[in-house]
């Protein structure tokens, strides 16, 4: 009885000892916009050529000061040729982006939290 309880425990708790555990760090990219699909998929040109970025469930879009972007201004701002900034975390094979910040001045910064 005792064996198979410390056998159960030891079982249980195998699986746990052994996770790994996923860091996710943030990188930032710089560039223009080459190509936007709102809520999908956007593509900057950056200096060793063009990067595609993926959009998560949510993204928030700001201004540096911090006023938060009505779905117009965003219409408005996020256009071919823009300049941006971009901080993304990678996810498997995709850069995946959740926070886009833009310059007062109409200058896009995209920001991955």
């Amino acid at each position: 009885m005792k064996k198979t309880l410390i056998a159960l425990i030891v079982a249980a708790a195998g699986p746990a000892a052994f996770a790994q555990t996923t860091v996710t760090t943030t990188t930032v990219g710089t560039g223009t916009i080459t190509e936007y699909t709102p809520g999908s998929v956007l593509v900057v040109k950056e200096a060793a050529g063009p990067v595609t970025y993926r959009y998560s469930d949510s993204v928030t879009y700001v201004t540096k000061k911090g006023r938060v972007l009505t779905a117009e201004e965003v219409r408005t701002r996020m256009q071919v040729g823009a300049p941006v900034s971009v901080t993304y975390a990678t996810e498997g094979n995709d850069r995946v982006i959740s926070r886009v910040e833009v310059d007062d001045d109409g200058e896009i910064q995209i920001e991955r939290n």
